[in-house]
């Protein structure tokens, strides 16, 4: 039986289905585990593949490669170093589960199979993977580790299981997405899970954006007493070595300086960064293009493209028609000043002038209405998309949630795209975050040091600019009451009964409730975005197109 215990936590960021890359990289942290004299690597859940793996873990060659390559890393570990714990998945007779495995003296010494699978939200664990048995701990050079995988531990069963049949310390490994302020409630959690055992727990979680979902690390470790004797930064990649000691047969973590938790904005603001990184590098794109208006939607956009992939990998185009103020020609040039990126000019008027002409014949004498509107937001798209296809940029979309949210936004046109930063992120927000980001640096950005937007951009009234003097309040309330609205219709599933008693307008609170709902199908054609809050649109919040339901209405 030993009394000391050096354990490595690698907080990484797998590439989902690069297994050859993901095993390397393991493999890295391993020889780094090692040379600092650790005992063991823990890297977090289903981090041979990355997780979410969705249908991918339901190919044969997919499982198999999953294996050879764990098999692989079993073997390496014949040479005396550090034992490692890894995620993958592990097919036993006509079941298929989401695993935990330990490799220690060259081979798989256990394994332990997702128990409590999640099938809300984001989560469809249940449809591809097979809920494995209650596990017990498993044994490691003389320790009971309770071995647990990620919603294992959000429930008390597991963790008592493991606790009555010997574990004398639990560890979670994790795929557990970010959403606004969710580590409080890890750490809420764990806590409970600590008074029921009375044993240390450690939380392991993955970083990194897979398509909409950002996975934010912030992994921790909580001693006996529910003192936190280590918390990880947010949003980085970190291997961090932990010194463990058996004292009165309990085992402690020696303290270590806490990474402090992130505000508000800031992590809103490293989310879109780091989903928007990944996605691009991950899937091998050179940089982006966006279209650059002087609102402050593209200009925040272009904010966190520039701070997530370098000012050198943005294009920023305007486009402006005969409507675009002289403020936003100004405040475009200037935002792209800012950031250090490339501006280009495309004037649309031509095009506006050749679908004049060319439906004239059709549209007659009927007065110009919000279809000529949406032809200039089209052509805008067209051209977006033209630059896209030659140079290879991945067109970055504009749109904020609050327009996603009531289809004030033009299908085929501003919402044309292969990602978007602002999809989860309230027109509420989008202020707050790009006052943040003037005042502050995120500490692994690549853009400028300085201001992102001039002053201007956040204070003037917004306008999609499609008429003259158009403003966003024409068609839509104050941003302040639409966003307290859709908070409680989107994320809280009120009535409108509930929203009339939080002081809203009935009529008001109908007329939103009613955008919202027939904009279902413009949602299903938008691009992917970052996941922030708890029900985004794609993943979290899957509605009927095809809908007669008016129970709202009393």
């Amino acid at each position: 039986m030993t009394d000391r215990l050096r354990i490595a936590l690698a907080q990484m960021n797998p590439h989902e289905g690069a297994l050859r890359a993901n095993a390397a990289k393991i493999r890295a942290l391993r020889a780094e585990a090692a040379a600092r004299g650790a005992d063991l690597l823990v890297t977090p859940e289903f981090s041979i593949a990355g997780y979410p793996p969705e249908d991918l873990v339901l190919k044969p060659a997919f499982r198999a490669m999953c294996e050879a390559e764990i098999e692989a890393l079993a073997a390496e570990t014949a040479d005396g170093g550090p034992g490692v714990i890894v995620g993958g998945p592990w097919k036993e007779g006509e079941k298929l589960y989401n695993a935990a495995f330990l490799l220690d003296g060259g081979r798989i010494v256990a394994r332990r199979a997702k128990h409590e699978l999640p099938n809300y939200g984001v989560f469809d664990d249940k449809r591809v993977f097979d809920a494995g048995p209650a596990p017990g701990p498993v044994a490691f050079r003389g320790v009971r580790l309770g071995l647990m995988i990620c919603e294992d531990w959000w429930f008390p069963a597991v963790c008592e299981t493991l606790v009555e049949s010997g574990a004398e310390l639990l560890i979670a490994i994790n795929g557990s997405p970010f959403e606004l302020d969710k580590g409080e409630r890890r750490i809420d959690l764990a806590v409970a899970r600590v008074v029921e055992t009375g044993l240390p727990f450690v939380f392991l979680n993955q970083i990194g954006g897979q398509d909409e979902l950002v996975f934010d690390g912030a992994s921790f470790v909580l001693n006996a007493d529910r003192a936190l004797a280590l918390r990880l930064p947010s949003f980085a990649e970190t291997l961090a070595v932990t010194d463990w000691t058996r004292e009165a047969g309990e085992w402690r973590c020696a303290p270590q300086p806490l990474a402090q938790p992130l505000g508000h904005e800031a992590q809103i603001y490293a989310a879109m960064m780091l989903g928007l990184r990944d996605y691009v590098e991950k899937n091998g794109f050179p940089g982006i293009v966006l279209g650059l208006s002087g609102g402050i939607d593209s200009a925040l956009s272009a904010a966190v493209a520039a701070d997530a992939l370098g000012p050198e990998r943005v294009r920023a185009v305007m486009l402006p028609s005969p409507y675009t103020s002289a403020e936003s020609l100004e405040d475009a040039a200037a935002c792209a000043r800012l950031l250090g990126i490339r501006y280009d000019t495309v004037p649309i008027g031509p095009a506006m002038e050749a679908f004049h002409g060319m439906l004239a014949p059709l549209f007659g004498n009927r007065p110009p209405d919000i279809t000529e509107e949406n032809i200039q937001s089209r052509i805008r798209g067209v051209t977006l998309m033209a630059l896209s296809n030659k140079f290879g940029e991945m067109l970055l979309t504009t749109g904020n949630k609050s327009e996603m949210s009531t289809g004030y936004a033009t299908i085929y046109g501003d919402m044309c795209g292969g990602y978007s930063v602002l999809k989860d992120v309230y027109k509420t927000d989008v202020f707050a975050v790009s006052r943040w980001r003037n005042a502050h640096v995120p500490p692994d950005a690549r853009g400028p040091a300085g201001p992102v937007m001039p002053e201007r951009v956040i204070t003037k009234p917004p306008s999609a600019e499609l008429k003259p003097g158009q403003k966003d309040q024409d068609t839509l309330p104050p941003y302040d009451v639409l966003d307290a609205i859709l908070q409680g219709l989107v994320e809280e599933e009120l009535s409108v009964e509930e929203l009339v008693a939080r002081g809203h307008e009935r009529a008001l609170v109908l007329r939103v409730w009613r955008m919202l709902d027939r904009a279902e199908y413009k949602r299903r054609q938008a691009p992917p975005g970052v996941k922030i809050g708890r029900r985004a649109f794609g993943r979290d919040r899957r509605y009927p197109i095809t809908n007669g339901f008016t129970g709202l209405i009393a």
